[in-house]
């Protein structure tokens, strides 16, 4: 499978360079040029995969830029490089079609975010190959594999939902697909040209959130060195996906249920309540009731946020569906790694449409991309799956979470018995099942398996995980 070709746009040689450093490599084939007329030749003469470029440029800016892609290569996804003080250019520029704004200064990590987030999306569009036909799903729901009677119940709450402005409520267990409903509710509704604004209510602190979604006045705090726009005035005619808001703080809780009751925010260290006009839609793991009931969640809010309830079905109750993944997540992993599979043998078959999938999605196609970087042949087998040395008892056929060690002194002890290659496989089941236990927060979990954070904070850097990769959250 070739590299995909990106072209980087800027008038800025260091943000080009940068840029290139860090895309160019197995995956990406980065192309830099200085002017959007320059870009506008280069595109003329050859197609891309990807495009990034900076919004603020002399001559052609980044909107004209924008503006071409759609006309010469109109599947291209677009990402806009903008200032701090651009943002609500950028957001009026993603309503034109670009896949993607990204900030200044931002990370490497961020970046990569970003381009990965922008190729899905196009890929997703793009695949004509999936098990469900286009024809047959609306607009938004093509990321969506399964035909099972749970999965057609979310389609129709989807569909009926989309066409209102109805607060929304989705739970689900991690991993059955609850920010893919949050898009798929949007790209379905009236707002479809306006913004998707998600926000991981578990990656941030209570200070930092409240900031991020309400934004502040230059000066309110120290740091605060700008004006900031606050996700909720970014989202304004769009959708804002507030995913796993039993994190938020009962002081932060009762701030977003005044501005759902009022439709107004103020920002931090501001006076004039600024009107918005968004569709709020929220997401959690735990069950917010109980939560209410027991007092660590506003039972007010909840009501407020619980007007429409979506239920996404854990995988093991939706099992007619797995054959459909296996096939879908086999084509997408032999064709990303660039290995030719015929499929996977029959007793492994069985095996994955009877295993429990406690991680559900998201872990189904964590075993289908391992075992087909582990497959020497072009069927899957038993031991491609398998973690423990072939002398071991292998016999049975328990599920392999069983076998996921649950501190350090666990993994300690496995890793002597099982082969090498199979190490970084176990430690990123291990990482992983630790974060899963523990909502993706990287302190719980490093003390619930007794490692040191910093430590824990290296695993997860050396095997490649990040908190913002679960994107089947």
């Amino acid at each position: 499978m070739g590299k995909i070709a990106i072209l980087v746009v800027d008038d800025e040689e260091v943000i080009r360079l940068g840029i290139q450093r860090v895309l160019e490599g197995d995956r990406f084939e980065v192309e830099t040029c200085s002017s959007g007329h320059k870009a506008i030749e280069r595109l003329q003469e050859k197609e891309y995969g990807l495009i990034i470029t900076d919004l603020k440029m002399p001559g052609m800016d980044g909107l004209e830029v924008l503006k071409a892609v759609k006309a010469l290569q109109p599947y291209i996804p677009v990402i806009l490089i903008t200032g701090y003080a651009s943002v609500d250019t950028a957001v009026e520029a993603m309503k034109n079609g670009a896949a993607e704004y990204i900030s200044k200064p931002f990370t490497p990590d961020n970046l990569l975010e970003k381009v990965d987030y922008a190729l899905s999306q196009c890929a997703a569009r793009l695949d004509k190959n999936d098990i469900v036909n286009d024809d047959d799903l609306p607009h938004g729901f093509h990321q969506f594999i399964g035909e099972s009677k749970e999965m057609q119940k979310v389609y129709q709450r989807i569909m009926r939902v989309a066409a209102t402005s109805s607060t929304v409520l989705i739970s689900g267990e991690s991993g059955t697909g609850k920010e893919l409903t949050a898009r798929a509710i949007h790209e379905n509704s009236p707002r479809k040209d306006k913004p998707f604004v998600a926000v991981d209510c578990s990656s941030l602190a209570e200070t930092l959130l409240e900031s991020e979604l309400f934004g502040h006045v230059k000066g309110s705090f120290t740091g605060a060195l700008q004006a900031k726009t606050g996700l909720f005035k970014v989202a304004d005619g769009g959708v804002l996906f507030l995913d796993e808001v039993s994190n938020i703080s009962i002081s932060t809780q009762a701030k977003l249920l005044r501005v759902l009751q009022e439709r107004k925010i103020t920002p931090i260290g501001g006076t004039q309540p600024e009107p918005i006009d968004i569709h709020l839609v929220a997401a959690s793991n735990k069950n917010l009731k109980i939560m209410a009931n027991e007092g660590t969640f506003r039972e007010d809010l909840f009501f407020r946020l619980n007007i429409i309830p979506i239920e996404l079905p854990p995988l093991r109750e939706r099992k007619q569906d797995i054959p459909v993944l296996i096939r879908h997540f086999l084509k997408k992993y032999t064709e990303e790694i660039g290995k030719k599979i015929r499929g996977v043998a029959p007793d492994v078959q069985s095996f994955l449409e009877n295993y429990s999938y406690p991680g559900n999605v998201r872990e189904l196609e964590n075993m289908i991309e391992r075992a087909v970087v582990l497959a020497e042949g072009d069927i899957i087998r038993n031991e491609d799956l398998e973690l423990w040395d072939d002398k071991k008892d292998t016999s049975s056929s328990s599920s392999l979470i069983d076998r996921i060690p649950m501190n350090s002194e666990e993994l300690k002890e496995m890793k002597r018995h099982i082969r090498d290659h199979a190490i970084e496989s176990l430690e990123s089941l291990f990482v992983r099942n630790a974060l899963e236990r523990n909502n993706w927060n990287v302190t719980k979990a490093a003390e619930e398996t007794g490692i040191l954070r910093p430590n824990f904070q290296s695993m997860m850097k050396k095997l490649g995980i990040s908190v913002k990769e679960h994107h089947w959250s």
